[in-house]
């Protein structure tokens, strides 16, 4: 799922951040897990789910 040279981008990141290196191993599984977790938490809005939640947010006034 990841290329050698993400995997070492990664450890790169991970290390500039946590101040900790990490093995190419741990890199990999941190970093599949993260891509994971975009995956499942990041989903593009249709324009029909915009224009719901303009007028929600009109109705309610931006609360």
């Amino acid at each position: 799922m990841l290329s050698n040279t993400q995997i070492e981008k990664f450890q790169k990141i991970y290390e500039s951040h946590f101040g900790k290196t990490i093995s190419r191993n741990e890199a990999y599984e941190k970093g599949v897990a993260l891509l994971r977790l975009v995956e499942l938490t990041y989903r593009p809005m249709t324009e029909a789910e915009y224009k719901q939640i303009q007028k929600r947010r009109k109705e309610t006034g931006d609360l």
